[in-house]
């Protein structure tokens, strides 16, 4: 039998404090930990994280969106993930945010909404000299002026939400890019179809070709697709404002371009250059001998070979100055 009052256990307080020290959870910057809301203060609340000091949450931290109160988000006793955003302090205190959790979700989201080729919508919050901002899951997104389908000016666009594709989405440089006009595109290219004629209006004139707006979006008449006769410049066929026929041949909706033709409407070369009401006054006779020759090809296994020439004004946001394109999470 052990005698309990000679047993020497040899455990001293040092010991205790050691023992503690090699328990004790270690807690690093970027760990996603639980925590139980203790304390709320004016610009901040204290959490339990189960470290040995109470670590702070400060107001800017708490969420996604501005708040002006602790009280908005959480609430005493409640327990939630938290985020490990700076190491102790000199009081041995961590300091915790909620707002980059939910930054991270917010880009998996609209990840996972990019690889659906998702149509979203927003509110346009602000404009600037490059385009319009909205926000996308919280994230802020930016809308390139070449890339906004609307003849209001960009200024009044504020309060307006508008349907919106996905051009860029891109964590590591902090960039978060959409089209309005490739959200338009993709709608009216349900109701369209490659060798159909409709009628336009000139919004535009390049040396390479005539921009025509066809039920509020815009195609590419190619200066190569005017006439079979040799054009100069478009200039010498159209006028800004002119009503026109056109036909559609070719739909990317994945680049949300349109490329039209008045020359597969020529009755006889040249008549774009050299009479234009005749080719719109037999357009539909001549879309329907296009159509049949497409089908004859298609049957006969070769596709029609049409080529399109890419303008570089209408290039993809990859041609957009890298200045001109805000962070998606916006500077503290």
């Amino acid at each position: 039998m052990v005698n309990q009052n000679t047993l020497d256990v040899g455990f001293t307080h040092e010991d205790f404090a050691a023992l503690l020290d090699k328990y004790d959870y270690h807690f690093s910057p970027g760990d996603v930990v639980a925590g139980t809301v203790f304390s709320l203060e004016p610009r901040g609340a204290l959490i339990d994280i189960g470290a040995k000091t109470a670590a702070y949450i400060p107001i800017q931290e708490m969420s996604i969106n501005r708040i002006d109160a602790p009280e908005e988000v959480l609430q005493s006793n409640e327990t939630r993930e938290f985020f490990i955003l700076a190491d102790e302090n000199e009081d041995g205190q961590l300091t915790l945010s909620i707002r980059r959790i939910e930054y991270m979700r917010a880009w998996e989201r609209v990840r996972q909404l990019q690889a659906e080729d998702a149509t979203v919508r927003s509110l346009v919050f602000a404009t600037n000299r490059g385009g319009a901002l909205v926000r996308i899951e919280g994230l802020r997104g930016f809308i390139p002026g070449s890339h906004i389908s609307t003849r209001k000016p960009k200024e009044e666009l504020v309060g307006e939400e508008l349907p919106l594709k996905f051009l860029e989405v891109d964590e590591e440089r902090n960039r978060l890019v959409l089209s309005h006009r490739r959200a338009l595109v993709e709608r009216k290219m349900n109701r369209l179809e490659v060798g159909e004629v409709v009628i336009g209006t000139v919004r535009g004139i390049k040396p390479y070709g005539a921009f025509i707006d066809i039920g509020g979006v815009s195609g590419l008449l190619h200066i190569s697709e005017i006439s079979h006769d040799h054009i100069d410049t478009p200039h010498s066929v159209f006028n800004v404002n002119d009503e026109v026929k056109v036909m559609i041949i070719d739909l990317d909706a994945e680049r949300g371009r349109i490329s039209l033709s008045t020359k597969q409407l020529e009755p006889e070369p040249g008549d774009m250059v050299k009479n234009p009401q005749v080719v719109y006054d037999k357009a539909e006779e001549m879309a329907a001998k296009y159509r049949e020759n497409m089908k004859q090809q298609a049957q006969g296994g070769a596709a029609p070979a049409i080529e399109i020439p890419v303008a570089v004004d209408e290039a993809p946001v990859a041609t957009e100055e890298v200045e001109a394109i805000p962070e998606a999470i916006e500077a503290e």
